[in-house]
């Protein structure tokens, strides 16, 4: 069995995966079945000085993925500190309390909420190009507390620069990213929005956005040196395993807990432990960042043809129906298909459409 444990911050996690600020977290109740279905740790669902008023609907999972209109924790600051935390602090697993959003709102929460947290993660929202407002809310939160402080970035927004903002403004680490949008669905029968919000918009989340999150974990890591949490369409411990591969120290999971439930974390980990098992790797922290070492910065025009792995084909064929190029056939005479070296482009399609392994490039 690989070595899960992770530690960044201060923070020790006997497994890096842990909730989203969000539903799964949104009160005791719902953290101690996080804890139950096998989280490292735990996110509570961020509050800010108010308690939220929340679009009724707001979440839908749809085939485009999963949206919502969620806001931040619909109970009062106040109710948090006397009800929710102290017992949440009793579970036993590190805590990272989200807060949010101005600075001003920020620094009259911080420390509040300190005592009961071993981390705070700072949600400031979908800022535009401007990376003032993130900056000022890390700085306020810093004068207020002596645990780390991560902050929260959304999709949409320079990477790297807000990133190396984030670190010059005193961030312990970073999380990203939120919900990506705005978006719109609606119910083909009516054509009323699936969203209740007052224009029918939404924010799309789950494993539509997963390339999305992959790409900003992986610039944000290589543009900081301190620990980046990768969250966005997480459902699994091949997905994990990505995020760590480019650069995450931790990961967080939201939607995927929302749809089956908080045993979900324990499925992930389980996963992510028999992929380093088959890899052969001893360590989760022997794959992270490993996509830095081995991309190229170069892009690549050479056509490379996909070699056919015979005793795997089961000659289903799904890399010829989507093959455009024509290049993949049958051969009546085999029991396996055959490629044209002449016809292939090297698009690559074939390989990820192939679901035995048949297919791969030298």
């Amino acid at each position: 069995m690989a070595n899960l444990e992770v530690e960044f911050s201060g923070l020790k996690l006997d497994n890096p995966v842990m909730p989203a600020a969000g539903p799964p977290v949104k009160d005791f109740t719902a953290a101690k079945r996080a804890k139950a279905g096998g989280a490292g740790a735990l996110v509570t669902k961020t509050i800010s000085t108010t308690a939220a008023k929340v679009p009724r609907p707001n979440m839908a999972r749809t085939e485009s993925g999963f949206l919502n209109t969620e806001l931040w924790a619909e109970q009062t600051p106040e109710h948090w500190l006397n009800e929710e935390y102290p017992k949440i602090k009793e579970l036993g697993l590190p805590v990272i309390a989200g807060i949010g959003y101005t600075k001003d709102q920020i620094r009259e929460l911080a420390r509040k909420v300190e005592k009961y947290a071993d981390a705070l993660e700072l949600s400031t929202h979908y800022l535009g190009d401007d990376s003032t407002p993130m900056e000022e809310s890390i700085k306020a939160a810093k004068e207020e507390v002596d645990i780390p402080v991560y902050v929260k970035l959304s999709p949409g927004i320079d990477i790297p620069q807000f990133s190396k903002a984030a670190e010059k403004a005193g961030a312990d680490g970073i999380v990203l990213i939120n919900s990506f949008g705005p978006t719109l669905d609606i119910d083909p029968e009516t054509g009323k929005p699936l969203m209740g919000s007052e224009n029918g918009f939404g924010w799309l989340s789950g494993e539509a956005i997963f390339p999305l999150a992959l790409r900003a974990v992986y610039q944000a890591a290589n543009s900081v040196d301190i620990p980046v949490i990768g969250v966005g369409g997480i459902d699994s411990g091949l997905k994990a395993a990505k995020m760590f591969m480019v650069g995450a120290s931790a990961v967080q999971v939201c939607t995927e807990a929302i749809v089956n439930g908080p045993r979900v974390y324990g499925k992930i980990v389980d996963e992510l432990n028999k992929f380093l098992d088959e890899h052969g790797y001893e360590s989760v922290n022997d794959i992270k960042g490993l996509t830095a070492k081995v991309v190229s910065e170069e892009a690549e025009f050479e056509t490379v043809v996909p070699t056919v792995i015979e005793e795997n084909c089961t000659t289903c064929g799904l890399c010829i129906t989507s093959c455009v190029y024509d290049a993949i056939t049958l051969d009546e005479s085999k029991d396996y298909i055959v490629i044209d070296s002449e016809k292939c482009a090297g698009c690559g399609l074939c390989i990820t459409r192939c679901n035995f392994e048949a297919l791969k490039l030298e």
